[in-house]
């Protein structure tokens, strides 16, 4: 079904076409319509509406009736039909020497009252928003998580636990074990509070879902220290998209032996000095360098350079973990 506008469109340059020169069925053979099918649309003057929408058609003989639809709406409702779909209510139906209606018949009503998939005890899927946070200052919030650090040979691996401060993307604490445990996270989050001097504060730990993030013994630790845990969606890494920057930054770091590291002093040794350049060298675009106080000393001592105001150094007043909730939660 053609659209009026593009009908009326179809037309036009057919007859523009037509006026100079082009024969009427080449012409519409370049549309890939019909002489036949252009003649009716300009048949009675100006360009006719599709009239098939507004057809009266005659109602099929074997048509449900409203009673038999309420029928199998009541039917597949039952407790015992509740959970089956129309291809096993049919033949059961039919044990009990009852027929209604066809397996299509009744997935076509199921599919209209928007009943095929959910009648029983599922339920829709709902979207689950991740868990957003606003920090106005550092040790807010802390984001951590776990990157893997290839070893001396293939299959072995060193684990860098990492946690960083949302809004001053300071690494707050890091350490290197060989594995995996809940036990490592616990001693790591004891030193960064102690670092810190966190201790009593509201502080919120974001993490992914790893087994040592959600051990009860950890999650006792952070109840303790008067930690607030909190979560990313599973398999969805963007939940987290800070320290997804800060692994990047660090395997992409001219001097990283992606070859692998030898010994475990050695990528701790490496860190120490990632950390190191990453807190008091490196320039966070994210919370705008703080070198405002440069551009207008420079811009005072020659402001002939200067066609307008200086750039945008001023620091970001909050940074959102997770905004597209509609609510962030803010930590004071």
């Amino acid at each position: 079904m053609i659209h009026p506008s593009d009908r009326r469109l179809a037309v036009e340059l057919i007859q523009e076409a037509n006026q100079n020169g082009a024969r009427l069925a080449k012409a519409c053979e370049e549309l890939n319509i019909s002489v036949r099918t252009y003649e009716r649309w300009v048949s009675a003057g100006g360009v006719q509406e599709d009239q098939r929408p507004h057809a009266q058609r005659p109602i099929p003989k074997n048509k449900l009736t409203e009673e038999e639809r309420l029928a199998v709406l009541e039917i597949v409702k039952k407790k015992e039909f509740v959970d089956l779909p129309p291809s096993q209510i049919v033949p059961k139906l039919a044990d009990l020497g009852i027929y209604i209606a066809s397996e299509s018949s009744i997935y076509r009503i199921l599919r209209e009252e928007k009943m095929q998939q959910h009648r029983g005890q599922s339920k829709r899927p709902q979207t689950k928003l991740p868990e957003g946070y606003l920090a106005t200052a550092p040790n807010q919030v802390w984001t951590r998580d776990i990157t893997w650090l290839k070893g001396p040979v293939q299959g072995i691996y060193y684990r860098l636990y990492l946690i960083i401060d949302l809004f001053s993307r300071k690494i707050v604490g890091w350490d290197i074990w060989e594995t995996e445990e809940a036990k490592h996270a616990e001693v790591l989050i004891k030193k960064a509070v102690l670092n810190e001097k966190t201790q009593g504060a509201p502080l919120v730990l974001h993490s992914d879902n790893g087994s040592p993030m959600k051990a009860a013994t950890f999650q006792v630790l952070l109840e303790k220290l008067g930690i607030q845990s909190s979560y990313s969606r599973p398999r969805v890494s963007n939940d987290n998209p800070y320290f997804e920057a800060v692994f990047r930054t660090l395997k992409y770091r001219p001097a990283f032996p992606y070859m692998g590291f030898k010994k475990i002093d050695d990528a701790q040794k490496w860190t120490a000095e990632f950390v190191h350049w990453h807190t008091h060298e490196h320039q966070h675009s994210g919370i705008n360098f703080n070198r405002k106080a440069v551009y207008e000393r420079a811009r005072l001592k020659r402001p002939e350079r200067w066609a307008g105001s200086t750039r945008n150094w001023d620091p970001e007043e909050s940074v959102a973990l997770n905004p597209m909730k509609e609510k962030l939660t803010k930590n004071n």
